[in-house]
């Protein structure tokens, strides 16, 4: 059995959704807040408890074969599709990518609201640093460089021998 994707089946337009992310974030107390889009990317910038965040989005490519090629029944082979239908296959992944994002923030801000994490721990990665560039982008290679040199510590604090627990 195939397992659906999150807002597989939305009807949900992406402005409405787009809107939805700004409300939440005004709810939350944002004190500053964008969105911005192109063909390939987006992201929701705001600031809040002190931070400024930056999430993106990387958008569906509308030449991906995935959107302009389907099956036009189940006993045709895949076709290219029309350029109707290949703009709407295309929209609807869209509209998924765009409430998946509304729940990863929204996921994030009930987290912090209900005590589960700190604001910090929550949206670490996204937290922009003075040179513009998010934690991740200054942390990731550091963390692919350790695993790659395997210059991890053991997962098990006591992982080697010796007496653990005296």
């Amino acid at each position: 059995m195939t397992r659906k994707r999150f807002a597989e089946a939305t009807e949900v337009p992406v402005t409405k959704t787009r809107a939805e992310l700004e409300e939440l974030l005004t709810r939350y107390q944002a004190t500053a807040t964008a969105i911005f889009t192109s063909a390939d990317h987006a992201a929701v910038a705001f600031e809040m408890h002190g931070r400024r965040v930056v999430m993106k989005l990387q958008l569906p490519d509308a030449r991906d074969r995935q959107f302009t090629h389907g099956r036009v029944n189940q006993h045709a082979g895949v076709a290219l599709l029309t350029p109707e239908a290949a703009k709407a296959k295309h929209e609807k992944a869209c509209r998924r990518k765009w409430r998946a994002l509304l729940l990863a923030v929204k996921a994030k801000l009930v987290a912090v609201e209900d005590g589960i994490e700190t604001f910090e721990e929550a949206f670490m990665a996204h937290v922009v640093m003075p040179d513009g560039r998010t934690v991740a982008d200054h942390i990731k290679p550091r963390i692919a460089t350790a695993y790659r040199e395997n210059k991890m510590a053991p997962l098990l604090p006591y992982h080697g021998g010796g007496d653990a627990g005296a």
